[in-house]
């Protein structure tokens, strides 16, 4: 079993990393997933909070959970109405 040591936000290359004891690391491209997973500007918003606040909690979504399920569920809002 691998033994995580470090997750962190690189901004020099846009993505969280994990670190893990046995030398290998995973990088998960933030672009590509606001890309492929978020539809509208508060879906990014939310993701953004999570790669600079919580980063582990992002890395355990993307590469566990269900990303637009997360993301319909905690950015529901209503338009305005005239």
């Amino acid at each position: 079993m691998k033994n995580l040591i470090s997750c962190e936000f690189n901004m020099d290359t846009g993505c969280v990393e994990l670190r893990y004891a046995d030398g290998s690391m995973i990088a998960i491209d933030c672009t590509a997933v606001e890309r492929e997973v978020a539809d509208n500007l508060h879906q990014r918003s939310e993701l953004d909070y999570l790669i600079y606040n919580d980063p582990l909690a992002y890395a355990e979504l993307i590469l566990n959970g269900d990303p637009q399920v997360y993301l319909k569920a905690v950015t529901e809002y209503k338009k305005l109405e005239d």
